[in-house]
């Protein structure tokens, strides 16, 4: 005897973020890996190069764990793409400083991360872009702003592009 699968009343819209974010995060991992970044090494680049910025604050906008962080920026540092600096705003803290060479290839990543995205909603009809991306960006802003409390948490994505 079978069980009869209950029926669907809503999209999966939890397949439908998760396949399509699984499927852009492999893609831009492919395309920045051409040039030698990950997806966090852009991130915090980018990141460190808008201001001023402590490795906890990037870790934060990154979505990266304190060990994962520091994995990233000693790759940045052997890379000579950034170094760590004490903060001209407080000798306690350090700083994550973009190199020249950084801020060379920091622009080089970021032209590479928009071509991937403009690849990506090519699919869609230039109409219907700007409604798709507002829609995301209301969700996001919205009622998924914020992760659920949960006493067994879900794994998230460690990337988030800005």
């Amino acid at each position: 005897m079978t069980a009869m699968a209950p029926a669907r009343n809503q999209p999966d819209l939890s397949f439908l973020l998760d396949h399509t974010s699984h499927v852009l995060r492999t893609r831009m991992s492919a395309a920045l890996a051409e040039i030698g970044l990950t997806a966090r090494m852009h991130c915090v680049l980018v990141h460190a190069l808008e201001e001023e910025r402590t490795q906890i604050q990037l870790a934060e906008i990154g979505g990266m764990d304190k060990t994962t962080m520091v994995v990233t920026v000693d790759a940045l540092e052997e890379a000579g793409l950034a170094e760590r600096r004490p903060s001209a705003k407080d000798r306690r803290a350090r700083i994550i400083a973009v190199t020249e060479e950084g801020a060379r290839v920091a622009g080089q990543s970021q032209s590479i991360v928009d071509a991937v995205h403009r690849e990506a909603l090519a699919e869609l009809p230039e109409s219907e872009r700007e409604i798709f991306l507002r829609a995301l960006n209301r969700l996001v802003g919205g009622p998924l702003a914020t992760p659920a409390e949960n006493p067994q948490p879900v794994r998230r994505a460690r990337q988030r592009s800005k």
